[in-house]
């Protein structure tokens, strides 16, 4: 009997795996928000670290995260480093691109509590009295990461932040 259920955990494990080697190897996520605010008024919120991290959710799921700030104040080379909670994680964040009133291109480095480097991506885009935002984060799914993607929904998890983040985003801007 226990060799049966020996056999059917290891059959059990083995179709687990084998069924998350079928998966993508990249990953996407974004959140889009219609804000009543220009482009130019935006912008400065994402492009400047110290601004962005005023409404990212990322930076409030822990007061006594460490950060600091390295690089110009804002756009292209602009960093802040990381240490916090579990929620948080150990990371930097930098941005590659800036084009004004436009797009803001990061690199997203996490040390811990997993590594993964991903692109964090905003688009701004204008729509009469609003601007439409566009947050997306992209990257490499790792084998382990498609396996923890067959019990946790990266897309719900991460969404709600990005949804949470563009409203805190919408509300700081059309203030």
């Amino acid at each position: 009997m226990l060799k049966i259920l020996a056999i059917v955990v290891v059959v059990l494990i083995a179709a687990v795996l084998i069924y998350a080697s079928t998966k993508p190897d990249t990953f996407r996520v974004q959140r889009s928000a219609s804000i009543t605010a220009s482009p130019e008024k935006i912008f400065p919120l994402i492009n400047d670290l110290h601004s962005f991290n005023a409404w990212n959710p990322y930076a409030k799921k822990d007061p006594n995260a460490k950060g600091s700030y390295s690089g110009p104040a804002s756009g292209k080379g602009a960093a802040h480093a990381f240490e916090g909670n579990k929620d948080v994680g150990t990371g930097n964040i930098e941005i590659l691109e800036s084009s004004p009133s436009s797009t803001v291109t990061m690199a997203l480095n996490m040390l811990s509590p997993f590594e993964a480097h991903n692109v964090v991506e905003f688009t701004l885009e204008p729509a009469g009295e609003t601007t439409t935002v566009t947050w997306a984060i992209h990257g490499p799914m790792t084998f382990m990461s498609k396996v923890m993607c067959l019990f946790f929904d990266m897309d719900s998890m991460v969404g709600k932040d990005f949804e949470k983040g563009l409203s805190d985003l919408k509300a700081t801007a059309e203030t």
